[in-house]
């Protein structure tokens, strides 16, 4: 398909500051709607040219677009349940830093995360086992959970004696460091200065995106 450029920041660090800005006017309640009119939407019909590429939770309360206060075409969109990496990210993301040519892969992770409670609790001794697609969302949470309980392999975990919220953060670097190391692409790019990764926590209270770990050059 073609993909024609439209004006955008160019560099890891002018897309993440813009994103930052978007993001304060929404937690202030001054969100601008950018690019939301009915030209721009007939300019992106024939193609698109995003500047981020957002992996996030499927979380209802999520929704990149508005807390970045960005508009149609701005961001290139991959969701699904605890933001678990899988071929198809891998493949979804790949394609935004190949093919697009974006600059900047944000991982959106958050507190209260539904699938973060899940592994957590699939640790305790009395866990029922859950349906098999759901397991398989949730193993990919466990090695978090198991690295902030600091149990021994075959030891169980009590829940209420786990943080969620540090659960959250561990399971956000996990994310962070699969990416660059299951994808050549997208390593290749951070090395030659042309991409980076941000891993943020969102605030549902606050409404803030939190940096916690960045990789490349912001």
């Amino acid at each position: 398909m073609s993909e024609q450029p439209t004006e955008r920041p160019e560099t890891p660090s002018a897309t993440w500051r813009e994103l930052r800005r978007g993001n304060e006017r929404f937690i202030a309640g001054e969100p601008r709607h950018p690019r939301q009119d009915v030209d721009h939407r007939t300019s992106l019909a024939g193609a698109q040219r995003p500047h981020v590429a957002v992996f996030g939770c499927s979380d209802s309360r999520l929704a990149a677009e508005i807390i970045f206060d960005v508009g149609l075409g701005d961001a290139f969109v991959v969701r699904n349940a605890g933001q678990v990496v899988s071929d198809s990210v891998l493949g979804s993301l790949e394609y935004a830093v190949g093919v697009l040519g974006v600059p900047l892969i944000l991982v959106l992770g958050h507190d209260e995360c539904g699938a973060v409670r899940a592994a957590i609790e699939s640790q305790a001794p009395d866990a029922a086992p859950l349906p098999p697609h759901i397991a398989s969302v949730v193993e990919l949470i466990v090695p978090a959970v198991r690295r902030v309980a600091g149990v021994e392999p075959d030891q169980a975990v009590d829940p209420d004696d786990v943080d969620a919220a540090y659960v959250g953060r561990e399971h956000l670097r996990d994310t962070v460091a699969e990416l660059v190391e299951s994808s050549e692409m997208i390593s290749d790019a951070i090395a030659a200065g042309t991409l980076a990764i941000v891993g943020a926590n969102y605030r549902l209270v606050e409404g803030r995106a939190e940096t916690d770990i960045v990789v490349g050059r912001i």
